[in-house]
């Protein structure tokens, strides 16, 4: 046992110290940079030992974007809240596009739709937006179903930093961004709570929101209410 724990820890250091390493070469040269060979070298390590750890080049990059994306979500779910539910998704939105720019290479290994699914970091960051989504509900501000306005966001968010990405740096369009979101949030929030011919609407999807810790219905009760409101929400027009 004395002897399981040393190889242990130096086999995650190992790992660790290779992800760095590819890491580093991603973001500073790109994915093509990102061979055995120079990761390898990089990191101090002989090549089949990358093998014996990731399996293969994918197996390595798949590695370096958890790893990535982990800091970044840490630093997401970290992230100061106010008063202002609506306010905090703006600065969380900008704090996206923010990365995905300045991480072109990982944000477009991110984006990859063969990873959708497999990424128990990226579900951790739909879990901080679906959370940012169910605060601006429980206000009233929102008037379509969480989970299509989470939908559209993410989509969104996704779409204007690829497409930002695929222009040249000095001819990007400084206010796609913005102008994104702004037409998403006029699909996805009411103008103010209890105002404006989506009341309805909005007053559904915050009681759904706060459905499931209502005490006074059983969980049976509390089932067939949020099929109610999800329904009276989803015959809504956004």
């Amino acid at each position: 046992m004395s002897q399981v724990q040393p190889q242990r820890a130096a086999r995650l250091e190992t790992r660790s110290r290779i992800v760095e390493a590819a890491a580093r070469l991603l973001h500073e040269e790109g994915p093509a940079a990102v061979t055995t060979r120079a990761v390898a070298d990089a990191a101090g390590v002989q090549a089949p030992a990358i093998y014996r750890l990731f399996g293969d080049k994918d197996g390595l990059l798949d590695a370096v974007a958890e790893h990535e994306l982990a800091r970044y979500v840490n630093d997401k779910t970290r992230a100061a809240e106010t008063e202002d539910p609506v306010a905090d998704l703006r600065a969380a939105w900008n704090r996206h596009i923010r990365f995905g720019l300045a991480n072109p290479a990982l944000f477009a290994t991110l984006a990859d739709p063969a990873r959708a699914g497999r990424s128990p970091v990226a579900a951790a960051g739909l879990d901080v937006l679906r959370a940012r989504v169910r605060r601006i509900a429980a206000i009233g501000r929102l008037r379509v179903a969480e989970r299509r306005a989470v939908d559209l966001i993410h989509a969104a968010g996704t779409g204007a930093v690829l497409t930002l990405l695929a222009q040249p740096a000095e001819d990007r369009d400084s206010r796609l961004a913005d102008l994104l979101y702004d037409a998403v949030m006029r699909t996805v929030l009411t103008e103010a709570p209890g105002t404006g011919t989506d009341h309805v609407s909005a007053a559904a999807v915050a009681l759904r929101a706060a459905a499931s810790g209502l005490p006074m219905f059983t969980t049976a009760e509390r089932s067939l209410l949020a099929e109610w409101l999800d329904r009276l929400t989803e015959s809504a027009k956004p």
